[in-house]
């Protein structure tokens, strides 16, 4: 039997806002989990080390999630998280880099 993947909403690649990714890049737990999947590929929300609480840590995804910088599925009873790599790129040419560069020089 294969898991159950549900879909949860996402922003398309045209309702990505610049203010709300850049909110979205503003905490460096964030920062964290953003550098984490752009080295590692899709993982689940666990397998990232992160300073926080269980709670706090699916608060930190939800709002990368809202605001289009990664997607997440549902798969049983693990959500799995991939970098919208593409779709930043196209939205806001070399934001993404910037950001990871800076996040690497810390």
């Amino acid at each position: 039997m294969q898991p159950v993947t549900e879909a949860l909403p996402h922003p398309t690649r045209d309702e990505l806002e610049l203010s709300r990714v850049l909110h979205a890049f503003s905490d460096p737990v964030r920062l964290k989990i953003v550098a984490s999947l752009a080295s590692e590929g899709e993982c689940a929300m666990g397998q990232i080390e992160v300073p926080v609480t269980k709670s706090t840590c699916t608060h930190h995804f939800k709002v990368l999630r809202e605001a289009g910088v990664l997607s997440q599925r549902q798969v049983g009873t693990a959500r799995m998280n991939t970098l919208r790599r593409e779709d930043l790129d196209a939205r806001f040419p070399g934001l993404l880099e910037t950001v990871l560069r800076s996040v690497e020089r810390d």
